[in-house]
């Protein structure tokens, strides 16, 4: 498990230490401290990665022609 700050990784970088974390926890065989730790670990990394996401969202744009037969961006949302 990597000690670098949650706040200056990348979206895949934090995904992936996530998936290694649930991994081992799902496997039952780390100490239960450790356990802990990563339990804790992996939801500062979700709470990272969720934020990332919506992050991203907010600068998509879906691009529609307008009657006029324009295009125009308007802001992604979600369904």
């Amino acid at each position: 498990m990597s000690n670098s700050a949650v706040t200056d990784m990348s979206f895949e970088a934090a995904l992936s230490e996530l998936e290694t974390i649930v991994g081992a926890l799902e496997s039952g065989k780390a100490p239960l401290e450790d356990s802990i730790q990563s339990y804790e670990r992996g939801i500062a990394l979700k709470k990272h990665c969720e934020q990332k996401l919506s992050q991203a969202q907010e600068k998509i744009e879906k691009i529609t022609i307008g009657s006029d037969g324009k295009p125009t961006a308007v802001p992604f949302e979600t369904e």
